[in-house]
């Protein structure tokens, strides 16, 4: 019998009840979760470091099927994780992705990253107004604005496709090359040709293919990759 369904007359057990009975830590917690991953992915194409990756991402995801939708470029694992120990910068296409990024963790890799190492520009006021001016999405504008930045940095997008395309574009004409791109803009309008766009452009890549993305996803990868690059 189920003892977290009402019975005839009596009132409901709640089910965090279980959980007090037999309580588990956070760390506990994620090792089951990777547990369960595991088993009902006992067999898969990636190596144990694209693994480690994309475990953490179908972890944020809550969702199996999202295993047939990652790719990696050749060299992306060790691109990522030289560019984190040389403490390059990071240039995101959204507050969130920025808000989300562990200060702590890229630390572990890299003692000297602070919040001035994550680029984000698409709130910046003049951003904004060159928006404004030519009814181009600031996402856009904010790609150009970081141009500086981009070539050897770490690329993290988990929003626009407008800002990937742009950044394609710097890719294709200026010969811009990041150390890595974490291309995960979701939606419907050009997200899917986006990503196809980067993959054939020869840069190391780390991409969640079709509509599908998110910031939790981008932010996601860069932990992982930390995760990788710790030393020790």
């Amino acid at each position: 019998m189920n003892n977290y369904l009402p019975l005839s007359g009596s009132p409901k057990r709640a089910l965090i009840r279980m959980f007090y009975e037999s309580p588990m830590t956070p760390e506990e917690i994620e090792q089951q979760s990777f547990s369960l991953i595991d088993s009902e992915i006992p067999c898969h194409r990636f190596s144990p470091a694209e693994w480690h990756v994309v475990r953490r991402m179908i972890h944020t995801a809550g969702d199996v099927a999202l295993v047939d939708k990652i790719e990696f470029s050749r060299s992306a694992i060790e691109s990522a994780i030289q560019a984190l120990k040389s403490g390059k910068r990071l240039f995101v296409d959204s507050n969130m992705v920025r808000s989300g990024l562990s200060l702590e963790r890229l630390r572990k890799v890299h003692a000297d990253y602070s919040r001035n190492d994550i680029s984000c520009h698409v709130s910046d006021s003049d951003v904004a107004s060159l928006a404004r001016a030519s009814a181009l999405p600031r996402s856009l504008f904010a790609v150009r604005k970081a141009k500086p930045i981009l070539d050897g940095c770490i690329a993290v997008f988990g929003n626009s496709p407008i800002a990937l395309m742009e950044l394609n574009r710097l890719i294709i004409e200026d010969a811009i090359k990041p150390s890595i791109v974490v291309a995960m803009p979701v939606g419907f309008v050009h997200v899917a040709e986006s990503k196809r766009e980067l993959m054939s452009l020869g840069v190391p890549y780390i991409a969640v293919t079709g509509r599908r993305g998110g910031s939790p996803l981008a932010v996601s990868v860069i932990h992982a990759l930390c995760g990788l690059a710790e030393p020790g």
